[in-house]
């Protein structure tokens, strides 16, 4: 992913307004992210830690979606799967965070909602290098198809939320 200034992310919301945009808290760490090992942007809101936000570079640019994580947390009689990242060896609390739908559709309540790592930690997730076995003799190839995956299942994420 690229560097990205503040406004370029508030301007890249589809299904917040502008003032909820406006109001997001930035991740801490924003001015030293490592953008070369990044695939989006996804942090919780200090402010409002029900609050997440997911910013995805693509061909048209930016698009970023608020997300809202269910209050008490995650359940911890159970592990469940983030569907993005799909990492079977992270011990990370996954939560079901939910987005409004894009345009007149969220306005008029319409959500859709999927497991995702609770700290936004996909990306690091599927940069983890299994050890070279029988299986996986490569596993450059293995983070390469990680990292794949990880993008396309980002964008049909995205693609349910507009509404594509």
């Amino acid at each position: 992913m690229q560097s990205v200034t503040p406004q370029q992310i508030r301007s890249s919301f589809v299904n917040a307004s502008r003032s909820e945009a406006a109001k997001l808290t930035l991740p801490k760490n924003f001015d030293s992210l490592d953008w070369d090992r990044l695939e989006f942007l996804g942090w919780r809101d200090e402010k409002m830690p029900l609050r997440g936000y997911l910013v995805v570079p693509g061909q048209k640019g930016l698009t970023g979606i608020m997300l809202r994580a269910p209050e008490g947390g995650a359940k911890k009689n159970r592990s469940v799967l983030c569907e993005l990242c799909r990492d079977v060896l992270s011990k990370e609390d996954v939560l079901l965070w939910v987005a409004k739908r894009a345009g007149q559709s969220g306005r008029n309540g319409n959500t859709v909602g999927t497991l995702i790592c609770a700290d936004f930690v996909c990306c690091g997730n599927v940069r983890k290098e299994p050890p070279a076995n029988e299986i996986n003799p490569d596993p450059t190839a293995v983070v390469e198809r990680q990292i794949q995956g990880l993008q396309d299942r980002t964008a049909q994420f995205l693609g349910r939320v507009q509404g594509t």
